[in-house]
């Protein structure tokens, strides 16, 4: 089964009609999409109350991916939760423990940052996160070339399936190391996630720019780009269970009408975007 869904739900404008407030727009978000990522968890270990109102706000057989807390992956910026990590581990897979509940977990998203490269000690890293998180379904998502250069591609994949990784696969700029290529291989059979970041070369290091995050995932995929994953992501539903498809290209709001558009190639039924509303010409009163 292919799901789409986007990176949150709050900056897609196009999903909503005007006048929505931001209590209503997840459960408006969710008459569209059967699936979202979670991303402020990952810059704050979000209060058990919200992922409780998260899961009472969508329906039975909806589906959040959340994404893992900064100091979990090596991206920490300011002070850290804890002084111990094991802490931290602990006090982050309490947090998501409603949605566990109600059954609407699909997984908990690793993302680990461009400078974490293939080497033995970060072998070992992502050893003891999935030891930590225990019975968590987790998903890995790379951002350094040297996991898929040569022969580490298969070994990556490799490992992966053996400590029980669901593959997150990324459509992303080819723009050096701190990018990783089209893997499409799925490692887990109960799920596979597919996240679009855009094809924007040029912004994809933008980081540290006080405009980072208006460039950096400005990018709209064309139909002849949308229809060849298409045709990849049947070839990955015939091979693992789920599919879940994020598109996180939003920095110029192109998310929702991208993955609305992909959902029409693979005939999934997803409801239109709300007409937006008639400009009246004044001379025409």
């Amino acid at each position: 089964m292919i799901r789409i869904g986007l990176t949150g739900w709050g900056d897609h404008d196009a999903l909503y009609k005007p006048g929505t407030g931001a209590p209503d727009k997840l459960r408006q978000y969710a008459k569209t999409f059967p699936i979202v990522e979670i991303d402020s968890s990952f810059y704050a270990i979000q209060p058990e109350r919200n992922y409780e109102k998260w899961a009472q706000e969508t329906p039975a057989a909806f589906g959040f991916v959340v994404k893992a807390y900064q100091g979990l992956t090596g991206h920490q910026r300011g002070k850290p939760v804890s002084e111990s990590m094991e802490a931290t581990f602990a006090a982050f897979a309490a947090s998501i423990r409603p949605l566990r509940e109600a059954g609407k977990l699909a997984a908990v998203l690793f993302q680990y940052p461009p400078w974490f490269d293939c080497t033995r000690k970060h072998v070992e890293e992502l050893r003891t996160a999935k030891e930590r998180m225990g019975d968590v379904p987790l998903a890995l998502e790379f951002r350094h070339q040297s996991w898929f250069e040569g022969d580490m591609r298969e070994r990556t994949l490799g490992y992966m399936e053996r400590e029980g990784w669901a593959h997150s696969i990324c459509d992303e700029p080819q723009a050096g190391p701190g990018s990783v290529p089209i893997v499409a291989v799925p490692t887990h059979p109960e799920l596979t996630i597919v996240r679009f970041h855009g094809r924007n070369a040029e912004g994809w290091h933008s980081s540290g720019q006080p405009n980072w995050r208006e460039v950096r995932y400005l990018y709209r995929y064309n139909r002849e780009e949308l229809a060849e994953w298409a045709d990849r992501l049947r070839q990955l539903e015939s091979q693992t269970k789920q599919v879940f498809v994020v598109f996180n290209n939003n920095s110029g709001g192109d998310a929702a009408a991208n993955a609305l558009q992909l959902a029409e190639l693979l005939g999934l039924g997803y409801p239109e975007l709300p007409s937006p509303p008639v400009q009246l010409d004044l001379f025409d009163l």
